[in-house]
């Protein structure tokens, strides 16, 4: 097997010195062309790869960052990782997924890859920080995260958000403009922040226009389809069954659609659905699942670009970057029926 190629074989075949090769292949801008193109035309021909060891020992950085989720196989992530590992690697930065599954011990193995240098830094989108991790903004102020979609209340850690509240009440505004009253809300698991918002949002729309929510209408789940079908089937058995549902995420919205149909019941000529999320799924769905799309690859590049920031110690960082969502209005909404009203 042939040795890997060195910085000397392109300086030998480049006709120039080894220091004018390092200046070279790292963008310094000290290299002026034709020099430069013929630097990189010999490190192509000899296949060159950069000794990533060699040079995380020189920098002390492992050029490599975190994306921590509560659960990767939910395809929500992939799309906001696209975003994350495009701007990461135009930094010369490679992403480690990290998922917790709700696992404190997962949750600190994480934070002290952070501390032990094994990570530069962390996008944190698991909505809490370890047990055993401090809220001293003084000790937290010194890590390197940032926190996406996510809110943990009283940290001083920077945030890229979207508007919960608000989304939450323009997807029931819909809703109430096609004539529904009696709307129900999946909740995403309760006291976490996200999903209190979005039924802070739901609630709000719902005291704007004059109703009262039933006892029972804002079931919780945990954000699967298992738990979507589940609270619906429980909906359903009411004797005042909603004609509406507001769902905290695509994937119960997919569960209670199935289990809509399982019971008999049209969407959206019996009962309209919306979702959260916008999953590239909810468009070739049947019925099309009308649903709040967040801009996943935008909200990806943003936190990586918070976090690129933090890490070079930029001093004007934004504590709060906010994001706007649309509602996708699709197949899975209708006008109520005039007797539900």
């Amino acid at each position: 097997m042939s040795s890997r190629a060195k910085i000397k074989d392109i300086a030998e075949r480049a006709g120039v010195s080894p220091a004018t090769v390092s200046r070279a292949l790292s963008d310094s801008g000290l290299v002026a062309e034709p020099t430069l193109s013929r630097i990189r035309e010999a490190a192509q021909s000899l296949d060159y790869r950069p000794n990533v060891r060699a040079r995380n020992l020189r920098t002390q950085k492992s050029m490599a960052v975190l994306l921590v989720v509560r659960d990767v196989s939910n395809p929500f992530y992939l799309e906001i990782f696209k975003g994350v590992e495009a701007t990461a690697r135009e930094a010369g930065y490679s992403v480690l997924m990290g998922n917790t599954e709700n696992h404190p011990g997962r949750e600190l193995e994480y934070f002290d890859m952070l501390r032990d240098g094994h990570a530069d830094g962390m996008i944190l989108m698991n909505g809490k920080l370890p047990l055993s991790q401090s809220r001293d903004p003084k000790q937290l102020g010194r890590l390197p995260i940032v926190v996406a979609l996510e809110l943990i209340e009283d940290c001083v850690l920077p945030h890229v958000q979207i508007d919960n509240v608000g989304a939450a009440c323009g997807a029931v505004k819909h809703l109430l403009s096609l004539g529904h009253r009696r709307i129900a809300h999946i909740c995403g698991p309760v006291p976490e922040v996200m999903s209190v918002l979005r039924r802070e949002g739901y609630r709000k729309a719902m005291a704007a226009a004059g109703l009262a929510i039933p006892e029972g209408y804002e079931p919780i789940g945990d954000y699967t389809i298992a738990s979507g079908a589940a609270l619906c089937r429980e909906l359903f058995s009411r004797a005042d069954k909603p004609t509406a549902l507001f769902i905290g995420n695509d994937e119960m919205a997919f569960g209670a659609i199935n289990e809509l149909r399982r019971l008999g019941l049209d969407v959206p000529g019996d009962v309209s659905v919306v979702g959260f999320d916008d999953l590239f799924l909810s468009e070739c769905f049947y019925p099309p699942l009308t649903t709040v799309s967040q801009p996943r690859a935008q909200i990806g590049q943003l936190a990586m670009n918070q976090l690129l920031k933090v890490m070079n110690g930029d001093a004007a960082i934004e504590p709060l970057v906010e994001i706007e969502t649309t509602l996708k209005i699709r197949g899975s909404t209708g006008p109520a029926k005039t007797s539900d009203n």
